[in-house]
C-alpha cells in the first residue's frame, strides 16, 4: 500500500504547474458574490472574455449578463467576446416545460441581429445527443485573470430571486493559466469546425457537422492544456487539467491519484452521490488506511432534479431519491467508521436552495476545482475540466476553511443510516418507478448516463 501512495505522489509531483502567487488567490463565498464578480470583470476587461459553461439561460440573470457582454463589446470594438455552451442544452427548453420554437438560441440571434456587434456565441456538440454527453468545461477568463466555477449563468445559479444554486467561486489572477484556457478553446473546440454559432442567422444543423464532430470527439480523448509549467513540488502552484472518456481521461486518473496519495484527510464536495465504480474502490482503500473522510452531499431536497410533492411530477424527479439510496448503502457499508467519525457524512439542506459543489481537497495540500460531478456520467460521457493546486506550504489554507465552515454551517451530520430515508417512505410515484428499474434491472443504465 506504501508503494500505491509513493507512486500517486510522485505522480502529483511530476506534474508540469504554472507557479501561482498566493496574493493572486482569492475565494467568493456567496451566489450572489459570484454574480458581482461576473459583472464587474465584464464590465473592466480590456482585450478578452471568454465564457464557458453548459449554458446561458434567457432569464433575468442571463439577460443581465448578456447585456453587459454588448455593452463591454459596444464600448470597446476591439475587445474579444466569446461564450461557450453545450450545442444541444442551446437550442431546447427545459425539461418538463413544453415544446416551443423559442430557446435560448433563438434568444441568442435576436440579440445579436438587434445589436450587430459580433458578439460570438459558440455551441459545442460533445455528442451526436445531448442524453450521451455534453460540453461541461467550466471557467471564466477576463484579460489575464481567471474566474472559476461549476456554475452556468441563470436565475439560480446568480441568486437573482430568493433561491440560489450554491457553488464553487475561485479567482486566480495569472496570465499563463488565463492563456492555457483560452488557446484550450481556440484550438481544441472553436478551431475544430465541428462547433457552431449559436446566434447567427443560421445555426448549423447537427447533420452538416457529423464529419467534424467524428473527429473532434477523437481529438478531445488526447487534448490537453498546453502552457509553460516546471514540474515542482515545493511552492504554491496551478495545473489545468481535462478529461474526455473513459480511457486516456488526465482528469479522471488525477482524481484517482489524488485519492490514492492520501495519508490523513480527504474532504469531497459532490451534488449527485452516484461514485464511478473506480472512486468507490479508491475511496474504500483510503478509509481501509485510516485516512480521515468527510464527505459533504447535498439532501434530495438540494438536488436540481427534485421536485416538491404539491408539485406535478416528472420522471426525472425519481432521481434524487435514487441517489439517495445509493447515499443510504454507502452508508451501511462503512457504519463501523461512520461511529468512530472516521467517515464524517454530511448532508447539506438551507432552506428551498441547491447544492452544486463539487471537488476535492487532500492532505490540505491538494486543492482540485472542477465541474465534474464524481459521477459515471462525467467520467465516461462529458467533457470536463479542472484546476489542481498544489499548496505544500499552505499558504491559501484559510480559504479553503473558510469556504468549508461557510459550506458546513448548513449541513446536518449522518451518523447513522437510518437518519436516511427509506424506499418505503417515498412518494409513491417515486417507489414504482424506483422498484420498476430494479426489476428490469435498468437501474444501473440509467446511474451510468444522468
Amino acid at each position: 500500500m506504501t508503494n500505491r501512495i509513493n507512486q500517486s505522489l510522485a505522480y502529483l509531483n511530476n506534474l508540469r504547474k504554472i507557479p501561482l502567487d498566493p496574493a493572486s488567490i482569492d475565494c467568493l463565498y456567496s451566489s450572489k458574490s459570484f454574480k458581482e464578480a461576473l459583472l464587474s470583470q465584464i464590465k473592466n476587461a480590456k482585450y478578452r472574455i471568454y465564457l464557458t459553461a453548459l449554458y446561458l439561460e434567457h432569464d433575468e440573470a442571463g439577460i443581465e449578463i448578456l447585456l453587459a457582454l454588448y455593452e463591454a463589446k459596444k464600448a470597446n470594438p476591439a475587445i474579444n467576446v466569446v461564450v461557450c455552451i453545450d450545442y444541444h442544452r442551446a437550442q431546447r427548453g427545459l425539461i418538463g416545460q413544453k415544446k416551443s420554437t423559442a430557446t435560448n438560441a433563438t434568444w441568442y440571434q435576436e440579440v445579436e441581429k438587434a445589436q450587430k456587434l459580433g458578439v460570438k456565441i459558440i455551441g459545442i456538440p460533445v455528442k451526436r445527443k445531448e442524453l450521451f454527453g455534453v460540453q461541461h468545461l467550466k471557467g471564466f477568463v477576463f484579460d489575464t485573470q481567471v474566474l472559476y466555477s461549476g456554475a452556468s449563468m441563470n436565475n439560480i445559479y446568480l441568486h437573482q430571486h430568493d433561491r440560489y444554486r450554491y457553488d464553487r467561486y475561485w479567482l486566480i489572477h495569472n496570465a499563463k493559466l488565463a492563456d492555457s484556457l483560452v488557446s484550450f478553446l481556440n484550438k481544441e473546440l472553436i478551431g475544430s469546425g465541428a462547433v457552431a454559432s449559436l446566434n447567427s442567422e443560421v445555426i448549423t444543423p447537427m447533420s452538416e457537422l457529423k464529419t467534424a464532430h467524428k473527429k473532434l470527439t477523437r481529438t478531445l480523448k488526447q487534448a490537453r492544456f498546453e502552457f509553460e509549467g516546471e514540474r515542482t513540488s515545493d511552492c504554491l502552484a496551478v495545473t489545468p487539467l481535462s478529461g474526455f472518456g473513459s480511457r486516456q481521461n488526465k482528469l479522471n486518473q488525477s482524481i484517482r491519484k489524488l485519492l490514492q496519495s492520501a495519508q490523513h484527510e480527504v474532504l469531497i464536495f459532490t451534488p449527485y452521490f452516484n461514485l464511478p465504480t473506480a472512486i468507490s474502490r479508491d475511496i474504500s482503500g483510503l478509509l481501509k488506511r485510516g485516512v480521515k473522510l468527510t464527505l459533504v452531499v447535498g439532501d434530495k431536497t438540494a438536488n436540481d432534479f427534485y421536485i416538491p410533492e404539491d408539485k406535478p411530477f416528472r420522471t426525472i424527479g425519481a432521481l434524487p431519491y435514487l441517489y439517495e439510496t445509493n447515499l443510504k448503502r454507502f452508508a451501511k457499508k462503512h457504519q463501523a467508521r461512520l461511529n468512530t467519525g472516521q467517515l464524517n457524512l454530511k448532508l447539506w439542506l438551507h432552506d428551498n436552495n441547491s447544492f452544486h459543489l463539487k471537488g476535492l481537497y487532500i492532505d490540505n495540500r491538494y486543492i482540485l476545482l472542477t465541474g465534474h460531478n464524481l459521477n459515471p456520467r462525467a467520467w465516461r460521457l462529458d467533457v470536463e475540466n479542472g484546476l489542481l493546486i498544489d499548496d505544500p506550504n499552505q499558504q491559501i489554507k484559510n480559504l479553503i476553511d473558510k469556504e468549508s465552515q461557510q459550506v458546513f454551517e448548513n449541513t446536518q451530520l449522518i451518523t447513522s443510516p437510518e437518519q436516511i430515508q427509506d424506499v418505503s417512505e417515498y412518494p409513491e410515484k417515486v417507489k414504482k418507478i424506483l422498484v420498476r428499474l430494479r426489476r428490469i434491472k435498468a437501474d444501473k443504465i440509467v446511474k451510468g448516463i444522468i
